[in-house]
């Protein structure tokens, strides 16, 4: 049986403003059974420590859940963010969405 994948796609900037409701999508993914998350942030311009924040406890939230989390299409912004404070160690982090497919919806 193929695990249930659910895709979050915020937009703009992943900050202080938006990072409730953003654990909020996450809450209710992994309610409605969720057996994956990915987070495209092909659409995030920029992020800060709030929204890292916010990623991580979304992180503690799914795994809680004994579900995946996986993030994909971070720009050089989230990349250098995810470097300094070692999340890229935390996070698996794919290129693109077609790469998380090739490699998780096997």
């Amino acid at each position: 049986m193929s695990p249930v994948v659910k895709i979050i796609q915020p937009s703009g900037i992943l900050d202080g403003t938006k990072a409730s409701q953003f654990r909020l999508e996450i809450s209710d993914l992994v309610e409605a059974g969720a057996d994956v998350v990915l987070i495209d942030f092909q659409d995030v311009t920029f992020m800060d420590s709030s929204g890292l924040g916010a990623l991580v406890l979304a992180l503690k939230t799914v795994r809680a859940a004994g579900s995946q989390l996986f993030v994909c299409s971070i720009n050089e912004q989230i990349r250098i963010l995810f470097e300094l404070t070692s999340m890229d160690r935390v996070f698996e982090i794919f290129p693109t969405r077609e790469a998380f497919n090739s490699k998780i919806l096997i």
